[in-house]
């Protein structure tokens, strides 16, 4: 791997992005700069007015994928790092500049639904049409995409494609790599490459795969094709069980979705967690939330299910309309992240999380293996305002626990991240691997998690690595994020093979 660092100063990148792309395009406003220097991970420093790190040298908005190419063409000849983004809701460090006089290539300019073809259930955006647009759209139509995670306000399609996102009713229309039909991305020496729209096909490698989840570590997606189901507004049943234990919460789950089922939600939440969303729950039961929608046969015959489920282990019944409430106003959007902010600044409290994967034979030992490790060895566990955890999305094989920690700060904000966030972040993350999990579920590897990359794929990081070398040979696309970057500016790989 070539040193990713341009020789260019920062006026000569500025003044070559703009010959591109125009003055109305290249944003070099500080304050803009340092705000998009960081992601929501390093959210208690920003409403500080702390940004440390490298400042970019431009926010660049292109509006076509002509643009993006001519960019990524500069940037690879030029050796300047470049850092992808739409929405900007990241939460792992992806956004993060780590190279001084990046760009940021933000896409929220490609705005465009540009095809909505309800015939063979497929809708076209381009990278920046906001999620809830595109949804309130196709719902006019009786169609949604099925995909709904927290930030669905203010997410971008082509960053949730980037990052491998989830939604919360992932248990019935699956991931955003089972939506995805086909795409359009800009690869270093501005190459472009369209994958077609086809139901599914035996043509080798699922190549879509090399772009979904590459977290603009490899390319820019420019434009996203995703699949459309029927949208049924009125038949959703809700359903909410008390359980003594974590595991027999966890048993529950996998009776449902091994037997068969789809439900369209299917949580469990220990009772910490549970605590946050409803006031009132009792603290010596963890909560299982069961959703059912679709057409009115289907509704019915997983709710009959899921009411034979429960009532074969012990569990008390939440009202129906408490659980419809809470998801009603369970989405956050620019409002909540303003009353976080004020909350961080009023009260000097904030709260994370870290998400992994499991099997379900270890699930209920990876939860208690994290919360005994975390209240014995933590060694600021006096802060901790809350530790708990909730599984959010099932599969025939397993499951995620979503651990979610809240803590009062008592240091200054500089020390917080190393303090509190990175260390809990580090448990859990070596105790999801000690049992044969995975590092991360759906937030991406971003630049927090990468001193374990290695570790979670073992010796299939050799692909991944063949991958950054023949795509970006000089370590220009978001550098240190996915793959581990040196203090020469390189990604760290497995070595090339002796011809």
């Amino acid at each position: 791997m070539v040193n990713s660092r341009s020789t260019m100063s920062r006026a000569d990148i500025v003044r070559a992005v703009t010959d591109l792309l125009g003055a109305d395009q290249v944003d070099t406003d500080a304050t803009r700069l340092r705000e998009s220097s960081v992601d929501r991970f390093r959210k208690y420093t920003s409403v500080h007015g702390i940004y440390d790190g490298p400042i970019p040298a431009a926010v660049v908005y292109p509006t076509s994928t002509d643009q993006v190419a001519q960019l990524l063409d500069f940037a690879h000849r030029e050796r300047v790092a470049v850092v992808p983004r739409t929405g900007g809701t990241s939460t792992e460090g992806g956004l993060e500049t780590v190279v001084e006089d990046a760009l940021v290539i933000d896409g929220s300019r490609m705005d465009q639904v540009l095809h909505v073809d309800a015939e063979n259930m497929m809708a076209t955006t381009q990278c920046g049409v906001p999620l809830q647009d595109l949804e309130d759209l196709l719902r006019a139509q009786g169609l949604t995409t099925g995909h709904s995670p927290q930030s669905k306000p203010i997410a971008q399609m082509g960053g949730l494609v980037a990052t491998r996102s989830i939604g919360q009713f992932s248990t019935l229309y699956g991931a955003i790599e089972d939506m995805v039909v086909g795409l359009e991305a800009v690869f270093p020496r501005g190459q472009v490459t369209r994958i077609k729209n086809v139901p599914r096909r035996a043509a080798g490698p699922d190549i879509r795969h090399v772009v979904i989840g590459n977290e603009g570590a490899l390319a820019f997606i420019t434009e996203v094709t995703v699949k459309l189901f029927r949208w049924y507004p009125d038949n959703t049943r809700y359903f909410g069980f008390l359980l003594p234990d974590f595991a027999a919460g966890v048993a529950l789950l996998r009776e449902v979705v091994t037997a068969g089922y789809r439900p369209s939600v299917a949580r469990l939440y220990s009772p910490e967690d549970a605590r946050q969303h409803f006031p009132d729950h009792p603290m010596d039961q963890n909560l299982v939330v069961l959703t059912a929608e679709g057409p009115t046969p289907l509704v019915e015959a997983t709710a009959t299910a899921i009411e034979a489920m429960a009532a074969a282990v012990e569990h008390q019944s939440i009202s129906e309309t408490v659980i419809r409430a809470w998801f009603e106003s369970l989405n956050w959007g620019v409002d909540k992240i303003a009353a976080e902010k004020s909350v961080m600044l009023e009260t000097a409290h904030l709260g994370y999380t870290t998400e992994v994967s499991v099997d379900w034979s270890r699930t209920a030992e990876l939860y208690d293996a994290v919360m005994t490790r975390i209240r014995t060895t933590f060694p600021r566990l006096a802060d901790l305002t809350m530790l708990g955890a909730h599984s959010s999305h099932s599969y025939q094989t397993g499951t995620n626990l979503y651990f979610v920690y809240d803590y009062a700060i008592t240091c200054e904000p500089r020390e917080e991240i190393d303090l509190y966030h990175l260390p809990l972040n580090a448990i859990i993350v070596e105790e999801a691997l000690r049992v044969g999990g995975s590092m991360v579920h759906h937030h991406g590897v971003g630049k927090y998690r990468t001193p374990w990359v290695q570790e979670e794929h073992g010796s299939a990081y050799y692909v991944l690595s063949g991958l950054k070398r023949v795509f970006d040979p000089h370590n220009i696309m978001n550098p240190g994020s996915v793959y581990p970057m040196d203090e020469d500016g390189r990604a760290v790989l497995t070595e090339s093979p002796v011809s």
